[in-house]
């Protein structure tokens, strides 16, 4: 398998709001005290979004590992959500609406301590401190065994939001600028609340909440350019006798970095000057003019700055760093600096890189020490991500991500199809789970339809035409819809993990790495070609100046070929510790890492697919040429030969995966799921994880999600981890690797051709029928030997492959590892019982009489399956065919079992019931032997010599295998008369009915005396030869 890696990597959006189901927030409202009289909607701010990642997201035995909250504000609105790969996360989303205030874009700051997550909130008017408890205390244990626990916010419901502890209206006091867009806010090393915001002057104003568990007072100072600090008090002197500087210094954009007891808080100003202050002396430390930094400064240094932006990304070993990017009409740029610390308590900036742009809206961008991510919206509404290092990137060359591209505009319905039923695209899916959702759309469009019409006849084509036209207003109205709920608000980027999300506002996207080559961008040139009449030529003269065509498409061959001879280990290494083992089976086990993973094993299949398919038209063009300038001497019989018989099982089976990723499961109640694996118990695939019976999840799920959350996953967390370069303690759980090898190992496990049916068995266990013959049908043809092992519960032919395929081998292996007779006949036995269980014997009599031609001499298999052909010949009422039959079986012990059943089943049927088993333990051999002798009319197909034979050989087979008790008709006179007396107690005392039915002679004298029927018990005592002593003692008792 070598399509494990590549040359270069470049970046793809995981997107998937088309089937996303929208989450179910738990609304709060937050009233303060002071802001009723705010004149509401006053003031507008944009939406915005943020991200916080806990500290210990990336380390594999931590309780938040890949775990984090993502957040959307929208005027006074504030969405919360906290997100796990590992775990279904349980009211895990919130909603909070702050009367009468506006939440200022960005205002939202998570922190987190030993025992809590801290959410700092900062509105036009107030300031608000949340706490929630961490997720290390909320569990007794860091090992979770479940797939779903409850998130922080399960409990917020709780938190009493007007508490003056955590709540504070913001003064009004000069300065403060009133329609102020930026702020910060962090947590100190004392547990203090601090909220900064800008002021008028240049300045910061800095409101402090004390510690929550600690009282004391709120205080607000304001941070002066000079070294000056003023602590402002209620009635302040006018800005003009403070001697404030212009309105030129307001800050655009404020960032704070902790140390230990002190932060810094940087400001990127309007006069495009960076500030940077400590906190704890309350001074301005640097003061550095951006300017200097950018090439053609002239006209900015005229106007204000807007637009600026400032990220801060801090590195243990390097420090921290500095991005800020300062915008221009029509140009941007990024300066990266480091801060380096100097004598006296000065700092500096030391210019590490500049980069340019000329896209024109910067949305948000993020730094790390060694990158920048940033989001641009262009003038088509377009979105576009990019990323560059900025310290090994002479050429400044940006790599883009390639992301999620919008619906298409117009949808193409062929007259045969429905146009009620489509998506997006040109991929259609009649198999929908949102069956109400379906039905509401349905009669909404149908309605407005009916609405809009006036005439009562139409022919069909004018009414369809009628019907498209509506629809096609719906899908346009969907579009819209989307593509407003796709617009990016912010990029949120974890740097212990190097997983970058894009927030948009209805969503979260993810980027993965993917694997690409240099020869990708010839393909693309090759298929920019194909759509291009008469240029022959200059394919010619392209092609030749590729030096050897024939090795570059073999080499993108083995790149994406996920062929493999080596079955993938199943289940954890018994030698990891028990809590390792668990540990590991909850990783990536979410409901959002299924999907994520899911969907990039479709974008692969997808791209890869278009890719064979222009390889396949490259080499017909490349034989058509023929040319040995191009091809070179050999080549044009080796690309005939080998590369076009490589490619197209390639085209094939990405297609087959492409199709099993759009293909959606279908919801199945979790009785059926059980009643259906005790159907296939029968098969005893005890080797096999994917027959689990396993509650389906609420939102839609594709065939292949479905396989990996059930099965897939655990195989490949385990063949991961089995045996690490470094110990698990220590090993990191870095997004773009991980994501890339579990796409990978899944492809693996999708491939066709490779060993191992895991995800049929899936497809079966989960007793998805419909999708398993797609994907039967899809395959048939092209791939015989996996064909059969597809196909194996539908079609018997696939005998023919018992031998060859090792899922074929694997079941009919028994328990003990042992095959008792011979591979074929271990199949057909194990079909058999399969098809009994689930009642379909008239295919049972059909596969046993062509079993009966591979059992040959084996009179064992030959009795069995002859004794299972009568058995559901007399099942269906067919007598003649089960005599037949029984008069065929070489076993002469299961022959007279046959007879006898035959004769049970005559007598039921004219005599009414009567017993159908040889089990004398409960049934009356005389009375056998009279059925036996008496039916003249039910026996005329039997010899009359052969009956009494058989019935000779019956009694002898009887006392050979049981030890049976032959009474006389003095034990049938007494057990005659036992009845009869059982019958007199139970009409006289019905309540003795539960007990005299199953006593003995003894037990019943004492009920017929305690009952006062001692006439009856001195019968059943002289009948029985039993003591007359109890009956005198009864009646002793009775008259004394």
């Amino acid at each position: 398998m070598a399509a494990g890696g590549g040359l270069e990597r470049s970046f793809v959006e995981l997107s998937g709001a088309e089937r996303e189901r929208p989450r179910h927030f738990r609304e709060f409202t937050v009233s303060g005290v002071g802001t009723v009289n705010a004149v509401t909607g006053a003031v507008k701010y944009s939406e915005s979004a943020g991200g916080f990642y806990y500290v210990e997201s990336g380390k594999l035995f931590s309780i938040t590992r890949n775990r984090f909250i993502h957040w959307k504000t929208s005027g006074d609105t504030l969405e919360l959500v906290e997100e796990s790969l590992d775990i279904n996360l349980l009211n895990n989303a919130v909603r909070l609406k702050f009367q009468n205030c506006s939440i200022l874009p960005g205002g939202v700051y998570v922190s987190e301590t030993q025992n809590h997550v801290i959410i700092l909130i900062l509105t036009n008017l107030t300031v608000h401190r949340l706490l929630l408890p961490h997720p290390s205390r909320m569990y007794r244990s860091e090992l979770v065994t479940e797939n779903q626990m409850q998130s922080v916010f399960t409990d917020i419901g709780k938190v009493d939001f007007r508490d003056p502890c955590n709540y504070q209206l913001i003064p009004t006091v000069p300065g403060i600028s009133p329609n102020s867009t930026t702020s910060a806010a962090w947590l100190s090393s004392d547990g203090e609340a601090l909220f900064a915001l800008p002021s008028a002057s240049g300045g910061i104003f800095v409101l402090k909440l004390p510690p929550y568990d600690i009282p004391g007072m709120v205080s607000l100072v304001e941070l002066k350019q000079s070294s000056v600090m003023q602590r402002l008090l209620i009635g302040w002197m006018p800005t003009a006798i403070r001697g404030d500087q212009g309105p030129s210094d307001r800050p655009l954009s404020l960032a704070v970095h902790c140390v230990e007891h002190d932060a810094f808080i940087f400001a990127l100003c309007q006069d495009h000057k960076l500030r940077m202050w400590s906190y704890k002396d309350q001074m301005c430390l640097m003061v550095a003019d951006m300017l200097e930094y950018v090439p053609v400064n002239k006209d900015l240094r005229l106007t204000a700055g807007t637009g600026h932006k400032l990220r801060l990304a801090y590195s243990p070993s390097m420090g921290l760093y500095l991005g800020i990017y300062m915008h221009a009409p029509k140009r941007g740029q990024f300066c990266i600096f480091q801060l380096v610390s100097t004598e006296n308590n000065r700092y500096s900036l030391d210019h590490i890189s500049s980069l340019f742009t000329s896209q024109e809206t910067l949305i948000d961008f993020a730094l790390t020490s060694t990158d920048i991510w940033a989001l641009w919206h262009d003038a088509e509404n377009q979105t576009i991500v990019k990323y560059i290092n900025f310290e090994h990137n002479v050429a400044g060359q940006w790599n883009p991500v390639f992301m999620q591209p919008l619906p298409e505009e117009e949808i193409v319905i062929r007259d045969d199809q429905d146009p009620r039923i489509f998506c997006r695209g040109t991929e259609r899916n009649l198999d929908l789970s949102w069956s109400e959702l379906k039905k509401e759309v349905t009669l909404a469009v149908e309605s407005e339809l009916q609405g809009s019409v006036t005439e009562y006849e139409f022919s069909q084509e004018e009414f369809r035409n009628l019907q498209q036209e509506f629809w096609c207003k719906f899908y346009a109205c969907c579009l819209q819809y989307q593509e407003a709920l796709s617009h990016p608000l912010a990029l949120h980027l974890n740097p212990h993990t190097n997983m970058v999300c894009l927030l948009k506002k209805f969503t979260c996207s993810y980027s993965e790495y993917i694997p690409t080559t240099q020869i990708l961008q010839l393909l693309t040139c090759c298929y920019n070609w194909f759509i291009i009449e008469n240029v022959m030529e200059d394919i010619c003269s392209k092609l030749q100046e590729i030096r050897n065509p024939i090795h570059a498409i073999g080499l993108l061959i083995r790149e994406m070929d996920y062929e493999t001879e080596v079955e993938m280990e199943k289940g954890f290494n018994p030698a990891q510790p028990l809590n390792v083992r668990l540990n590991l089976s909850q990783l990536y086990g979410s409901s959002t890492a299924g999907y994520v993973v899911c969907r990039s094993v479709c974008k692969i299949a997808s791209t890869r697919f278009l890719i064979c398919r222009d390889l396949l038209i490259l080499q017909q063009l490349l034989m058509r040429l023929g040319d040995a300038v191009i091809l070179g001497a050999g080549q044009l019989f080796q690309a005939q030969q080998d590369l076009l018989h490589r490619t197209a099982p390639l085209l094939l089976s990405y297609y087959l995966i492409k199709w099993g990723s759009q293909c959606l499961a279908t919801d199945v109640p979790l009785d059926t799921l059980e009643s259906n694996l005790q159907h296939l118990s029968v098969l005893e695939l005890t080797d096999s994880g994917a027959l689990m019976a396993n509650k389906f999840v609420s939102s839609p799920q594709t065939i292949v999600e479905l396989f990996f959350q059930e099965v897939a996953r655990k195989h490949i967390i385990s063949h991961l981890f089995s045996q690490p370069k470094a110990p698990l303690s220590q090993t990191g759980l870095y997004w773009p690797e991980m994501i890339t090898a579990v796409t990978n190992y899944l492809l693996q496990l999708l491939w066709p051709s490779n060993p191992g049916c895991l995800f049929l068995e899936c497809l079966m266990g989960n007793c998805q029928y419909v999708q398993l013959q797609g994907w039967a049908q899809l395959v048939l043809g092209w791939n015989v030997r996996f064909f059969s092992t597809s196909v194996f519960f539908k079609k018997i032919q696939a005998a023919s492959e018992v031998g060859k395929e090792e899922f074929l081998d694997r079941l009919i292996r028994s328990e003990d590892g042992e095959i008792v007779s011979t591979p074929r006949l271990q199949y057909y036995d194990k079909v058999l019982r399969l098809l009994d269980v689930v009642g379909l014997p008239e295919l049972v009599i059909q596969l046993a009489t062509l079993a009966i031609t591979e059992a040959g001499d084996d009179w064992k298999s030959q009795a069995t399956l002859r004794t299972c052909i009568f058995k559901h010949h007399l099942d269906l009422g067919h007598n003649s065919q089960a005599y037949e039959a029984l008069t065929q079986i070489p076993d002469s012990s299961r022959q007279f079992i046959a007879l006898f059943n035959l004769y049970s089943l005559l007598a039921r049927n004219n005599y009414g019931d009567c017993h159908d088993s040889v089990d004398l333990m409960t049934h009356n051999y005389y009375e056998l032997l009279y059925w036996k002798l008496t039916l003249d009319n039910l026996i005329k197909p039997l010899d009359t010599l052969f009956v009494l034979w058989d019935l000779k050989n019956l009694f002898l087979w009887f006392v050979a295998n049981r030890q049976i008790e032959i009474l006389e008709l003095e034990d049938l006179e007494k057990e005659c008369s036992l009845a009869r007396i059982r019958l007199t107690l139970a009409q006289h005392d019905p309540s003795a009915i539960a007990v005299a039915g199953s006593s003995s002679a003894e037990e019943m004298v004492t009920l017929l005396v305690q009952a006062g029927l001692f006439d009856t018990a001195i019968s059943l005592c002289q009948t029985f030869k039993l003591p007359l002593t109890p009956v005198f003692e009864g009646l002793a008792f009775k008259y004394v």
